[in-house]
């Protein structure tokens, strides 16, 4: 009969530790429209240039960032026709006022296209700090950037949140 007690708390603990470990799935594409940059060009020849851009847009799809506005704090190192590595933050602020702040990079990879190279950039995402509801979260995921209309530019965001460890 001892053994009902700890057969009991085991399963206390075990379904406690499934609701504050239960993911919540993220899946929100903004397109970011240029607010602020800087070009630098280097004087060797070379197509190798880095953009810093601000970037605004507002997020749609579904889970904790549907519906946030968004700012991109970027900075983009890239060598056409060959690679990059754009990394920056991305600051999300929900219609509450709860801000989520992400930290990203992605790998820049140029194709063949039809008549010139085509872009890929393929990365990652990670929560890094946030307020409110994202003040003890953590969260990663996949982010892709396409371009879209003009200057501006897509992101998708696929991921989880959870409850720090």
């Amino acid at each position: 009969m001892t053994r009902f007690p700890t057969v009991a708390a085991a399963i206390t603990l075990s379904v406690a530790f499934a609701t504050f470990a239960k993911a919540e799935p993220v899946a929100v594409e903004a397109v970011m429209t240029p607010q602020e940059q800087m070009k630098f060009e280097f004087g060797d020849g070379s197509k190798n240039f880095v953009l810093a851009v601000r970037r605004e847009g507002a997020a749609k799809g579904t889970g904790a960032f549907d519906g946030a506005s968004v700012t991109e704090f970027g900075w983009h190192d890239i060598r056409p026709p060959v690679d990059g590595d754009p990394q920056g933050y991305l600051e999300l602020t929900t219609e509450n006022g709860d801000v989520a702040v992400l930290k990203w990079s992605v790998r820049a990879i140029f194709l063949a296209g039809d008549g010139k190279p085509a872009l890929f950039d393929n990365g990652v995402w990670e929560l890094t700090s946030g307020t409110g509801q994202f003040k003890d979260m953590a969260g990663v995921g996949s982010l892709v950037i396409k371009p879209a209309e003009g200057e501006a530019r897509k992101f998708i965001l696929d991921g989880e949140l959870r409850a720090k460890p």
